[in-house]
């Protein structure tokens, strides 16, 4: 019998509004997360301990964890501390060092995971990976969707606006991801998803063309679903590739190089997004990226965030060693520091030129 579809994994429950954190005994009492209320929440010491004040009330089969950090060690203590009580679900209430703790707990007690985000600063809420610090520097661990994703809008306007500013970038940054994908599908024969493809790149070409602003409630329901899909393409392509290009290539480089003094994940994607768009010609594509990134208040240029000229070049000469057998722009213009040099200076100029007039 013919195949005539195919199962995508994705979340039972994504529940994006103002309000949503008030129906979230609901939520969590589908038969399918806790039939018993039973449940493992995960939370910061900070703006986590606030919200278990309000929530609490409803949850009354809960046990509540704070959680230090965001390293391996913090998740795999959080696995241990919950694998006794017998819960149903587990909750990441949080930032993304939260939730990407409670999923790779979740993961390691066999339970299913229920992402509430408290800021949109990156893909990663509903992705396939939980990305968190270890010894040797920082890792990404394959771990099983969110069964339920909730993002109260309300909670997100609360939040600094550099974590709204942060997820743009790294929203927009699919754009070049996905080039880039389909150019190691035309040069390397690698097999490409097109509807992993499809939904990174129409993520990134709604917040992109949105006209709204970061305090605008239409503007946030369209980032946070593009967040949320962004997530679901790389479990649909079983790999980080519709949203990991030279944009992260490039991030990660600024992580390893620079640890101390690199920004957040999201400005630095989405100025190496704008870039890695100029390298591959697509002259147009890059100046409206840098003009978008400018409107909302997020970096187009290394200087902006504290980088010279020259660092810059290192950053993008180094780029290429962080992801060993991805094809990307980087790879495939092997680009020597003189040219990444006269490169960037196009860019600078272009870009400069394109957000001051």
């Amino acid at each position: 019998m013919p195949v005539l579809t195919r199962l995508i994994p994705s979340p039972l429950v994504v529940d994006i509004r103002a309000g949503a954190l008030d129906d979230l005994a609901g939520v969590l009492a589908d038969q399918r997360i806790s039939s018993s209320g039973k449940l493992a929440i995960a939370i910061s010491g900070g703006s986590g301990a606030l919200l278990r004040e309000r929530l609490a009330p409803a949850l009354p089969g809960a046990s509540w964890y704070e959680v230090d950090g965001g390293t391996l060690d913090d998740a795999i203590k959080l696995a241990d501390r919950m694998k006794s009580g017998h819960y149903d679900a587990v909750v990441g209430l949080g930032g993304g060092k939260i939730i990407d703790c409670a999923k790779f707990a979740a993961a390691r007690i066999g339970l299913p995971l229920v992402a509430v985000a408290t800021n949109l600063s990156h893909d990663g809420l509903c992705s396939p990976v939980a990305t968190l610090d270890n010894d040797a520097g920082r890792g990404s661990y394959g771990v099983p969707n969110p069964i339920a994703v909730v993002i109260d809008l309300d909670v997100i306007r609360e939040a600094p606006v550099r974590f709204v500013r942060s997820g743009i970038g790294d929203a927009l940054s699919n754009i070049s991801a996905v080039a880039d994908w389909e150019l190691s599908n035309r040069e390397t024969g690698e097999q490409i998803d097109g509807l992993a493809a499809a939904m990174a790149r129409q993520a990134g070409e709604a917040v992109l063309r949105h006209p709204g602003g970061v305090g605008d409630d239409g503007f946030l329901q369209v980032l946070a679903e593009g967040l949320v899909l962004t997530g679901i393409s790389m479990s649909v392509a079983g790999d980080s590739r519709p949203a990991s290009g030279a944009c992260h290539e490039i991030n990660h480089a600024f992580d390893l190089l620079f640890p101390k003094r690199a920004a957040s994940h999201g400005e630095q994607c989405g100025l190496a997004a704008a870039f890695a768009m100029r390298l591959r010609g697509a002259h147009e594509e890059s100046e409206h990226m840098a003009e978008v990134l400018h409107r909302h208040g997020l970096p187009v240029l290394p200087e902006e965030i504290g980088f010279t000229a020259d660092e810059f070049v290192q950053v993008v000469e180094f780029a290429p060693k962080t992801r060993p057998g991805r094809y990307t722009i980087l790879e495939h213009l092997d680009l020597s520091s003189d040219a990444i040099r006269d490169a960037y200076a196009d860019y600078a100029k272009a870009v400069s030129q394109a957000i001051s007039g």
